[in-house]
């Protein structure tokens, strides 16, 4: 075996949403800043993000982390999202996957009954507070990134469905979140495959038709995802997440979660100390907590607060002959979905 690259990753899941941790073999990604560096993976070099996330060496259904030293003094760690489109900004359950990587394998130190971590994202600073027993990460809850609502009963035109109309909120990242009952559609795991036509339907008349940025970050425009939201006969709030090229998010989605917060605030329908559980298509849960009102760049923004488990699964290690055709990957639409023109 001869290996031109070796990248080392630890596989963790958060309530079933798998995030590999990138622990050995990268080193840095040009950028002062996260943001930066975000930017670099998406204008400028994408070969990294293909080998680490495309087959041979991985798969649709998960998410590869890159971690980083801090680029500010009041963070213990920084992190990009790498998926099947593009590098993310910020994700709730890869957070929860981070978390529990750095305390149970020791690369930062674990206090019981609990830690807190402070995690660098391109959208600001989340606090992770985890608790922690006889060596395990329990529980990880997130203070979150401020989250607004930007745009209310929009209206697009969408290719093989008609007009939609669409919440356009940020949680991190911006998300475009639909009422499935406008579609006849259910958050049902036999009805994936059709919340996935349709979401991506829906992602790319959004970026086509609606102007979206955040007004102090300009590394983060138009959607990274759309979500389908409704409320069970419970009344806790389902919802799937629609991840380009196209897959549902297996758990309950913590940017997602926040900008649905944000809206359900808009509306009246929420308010400070409510507390809301979220289910996911495949019945895994979040608690969701409105702790405050506060603002982002002077608009009428929340404060979310995502609490969720995490699980380490393996360890991976990948790399490259020198020979080897597909040094970058390859993707096929059998599992990839045939909607990579979703790049933003």
């Amino acid at each position: 075996m001869r290996w031109s690259k070796t990248v080392t990753l630890v596989e963790a899941h958060a309530e079933g949403e798998v995030g590999r941790i990138v622990t050995g073999g990268v080193i840095d990604v040009p950028g002062a800043t996260i943001a930066d560096k975000l930017r670099h993976l998406n204008e400028v070099d994408d070969s990294l993000r293909r080998f680490l996330v495309f087959e041979p060496r991985a798969s649709a259904q998960m998410s590869t982390c890159l971690i980083f030293p801090p680029t500010r003094p009041d963070a213990d760690i920084a992190f990009l999202i790498l998926q099947g489109d593009k590098a993310h900004a910020m994700s709730g359950s890869n957070s929860i996957c981070l978390t529990t990587v750095l305390l149970e394998t020791g690369m930062l130190p674990m206090q019981e009954p609990e830690t807190i971590v402070r995690i660098e994202t391109a959208s600001g600073i989340v606090t992770a507070r985890a608790t922690c027993r006889n060596g395990k990460c329990e529980r990880v809850t997130l203070t979150m990134n401020p989250s607004y609502a930007d745009q209310l009963d929009a209206v697009v035109d969408v290719e093989g469905y008609g007009k939609v109309k669409v919440d356009i909120a940020y949680g991190g990242i911006f998300y475009a979140l639909i009422d499935p009952a406008q579609l006849s559609l259910e958050i049902r795991p036999d009805q994936a495959r059709k919340l996935v036509e349709a979401g991506s339907a829906i992602h790319r008349a959004v970026n086509a038709q609606l102007t979206i940025a955040h007004p102090e970050i300009e590394a983060i425009k138009g959607i990274s995802y759309t979500m389908f939201n409704s409320v069970n006969e419970a009344g806790e709030l389902k919802g799937a997440t629609i991840m380009p090229p196209g897959r549902i998010d297996r758990s309950p989605c913590g940017t997602g979660n926040s900008a649905r917060l944000a809206v359900a605030a808009a509306r009246g329908l929420a308010k400070p100390g409510d507390r809301f559980t979220a289910r996911s298509i495949i019945d895994s849960t979040f608690e969701v907590t409105y702790a405050s009102d506060t603002t982002v760049a002077g608009r009428p923004a929340v404060q979310p607060i995502i609490s969720g488990r995490g699980w380490i699964h393996g360890i991976h290690q990948i790399g490259v002959d020198p020979t080897d055709p597909y040094q970058q990957g390859y993707s096929v639409s059998d599992t990839w979905g045939d909607a990579f023109d979703l790049m933003n």
